[in-house]
């Protein structure tokens, strides 16, 4: 099969033949359509987040069963899939209690410490795959339904963890990010105010449309002081910050009002400071959010299902162009996300 390998850290793709998966007990193959290409695996490419090298990234995958092993039951050859980021165990007391981000016997991700979705086959754990719900046409829009596990998902998952609530004002640093413009999105579904945050100024347009009800650009005076501003000197109900920067997580630590929560997920996850006897006194709330739950995805994919939300992908390019969209994802440049096609299911390979 065709894959886009990397070979270590910093380096460019290397479009390579490698052998076609097999299925073993307990596994599945998948011929894969599309994969998503954001700031995630561009950490792995970039040499900003370890990995064991030679590797296939990529774990936004939209593809179908082609094959099952011995033992895997709920998975059947044919089946439309997408794939769940952490290669959990399945089986410890926090993967049993719908927490799998905090498995025990975590492996990894996918993409990172096994083979990932620049290919045109990929092999998981048959658990790993996440099954996608009848009427969602993956194979008409095969790129948006593959982001939805990390793009949608994850500020789905923020909506409950900060428990937003209709009619409070959410700032959300980092807003025109790929994940960022979605928790916009994501919070304005929740029928939240929406405040984005950012410095990129010219992707303030693209928040607007998402939802936003204010933006404020970071680069330009105090952002701790423009939150207040804007909320009459109340200070803002959540802050959900992408960044997670010391000066960033320090702004929305001084921007929340009473009963307000921090969230932080991944970004730089600086060291910071708040007040203790702000947090006291307004009884403010500090959290951190880590990926997703299964249930949360299939919970997500519902809602796009019913057409209640939709995944913005603005530059889906063929899998040999994936160094250049990558070189657009490091700069910065992708409106909401990107992602690589890679075949269909009726193409006979290459």
């Amino acid at each position: 099969m065709k894959a886009m390998v990397l070979k270590g850290p910093n380096t460019p793709f290397e479009l390579t033949e490698v052998p076609d998966p097999a299925a073993g007990p307990g596994e599945a193959v998948a011929r894969l359509i599309t994969c998503g290409s954001g700031l995630t695996i561009q950490h792995i490419k970039a040499g900003r987040t370890s990995a064991t090298f030679p590797r296939i990234i990529g774990h936004e995958i939209t593809g179908e069963i082609v094959e099952v092993g011995a033992g895997v039951t709920g998975l059947a050859v044919g089946d439309g899939v997408t794939a769940y980021y952490y290669l959990n165990c399945g089986h410890c007391r926090w993967c049993l209690a719908n927490l799998e981000p905090l498995c025990s016997n975590t492996g990894g991700n996918v993409g990172r410490d096994c083979d990932g979705g620049y290919a045109q086959y990929i092999k998981l754990p048959a658990h790993i795959f996440i099954r996608l719900p009848e009427g969602l046409d993956y194979k008409a829009h095969p790129a948006e339904i593959g982001v939805i596990t990390d793009a949608l998902a994850t500020p789905y998952k923020v909506l409950s963890r900060a428990r937003i609530k209709a009619g409070e004002t959410v700032a959300v640093f980092g807003a025109g990010g790929g994940v960022g413009i979605h928790q916009v999105m994501m919070a304005k579904w929740a029928r939240a105010r929406v405040i984005a945050v950012d410095r990129a100024v010219h992707k303030f347009q693209a928040c607007l449309r998402a939802g936003a009800d204010a933006v404020v650009d970071a680069s330009s005076g105090d952002v701790a002081e423009a939150l207040l501003d804007l909320t009459d000197g109340r200070g803002v109900d959540v802050v959900v910050d992408y960044v997670s920067a010391t000066a960033t997580l320090e702004a929305g630590a001084k921007a929340l009002g009473r009963r307000g929560r921090l969230v932080t997920l991944g970004g730089a996850g600086q060291p910071f400071r708040a007040s203790a006897s702000e947090m006291l006194l307004k009884e403010q709330e500090l959290l951190g959010s880590r990926y997703v739950t299964r249930l949360e995805i299939l919970e997500t994919l519902d809602l796009v299902t019913r057409g209640e939300v939709w995944p913005l992908v603005t530059d889906v390019r063929p899998l040999e162009e994936a160094e250049a969209l990558h070189q657009r994802v490091e700069r910065g440049e992708v409106t909401g996300r990107a992602a690589l096609r890679i075949g269909w299911p009726d193409e006979a390979d290459a």
